[in-house]
């Protein structure tokens, strides 16, 4: 099965691959690699215009939605 997520606010649209692209260089930015990155979970509050991640269950980071 293939799914896409869409998240849409205020004429706004972004979907789950540029999220997690976001994510990711949050991740590596920091100077990690992508292979040590074994989950993450992403919270999104469109009204705050604002995405919170966890990486691994206990590195914590941020980015706009812009």
């Amino acid at each position: 099965m293939k799914s896409t997520l869409y998240v849409e606010y205020q004429e706004k649209q972004m979907d789950e691959k540029d999220l997690v692209a976001k994510a990711k260089k949050i991740w590596t930015d920091g100077g990690k690699k992508v292979s040590e990155l074994t989950s993450l979970q992403l919270y999104v509050k469109p009204e705050e215009n604002m995405a919170y991640c966890v990486f691994n269950d206990d590195v914590k980071g941020e980015f706009s939605l812009d």
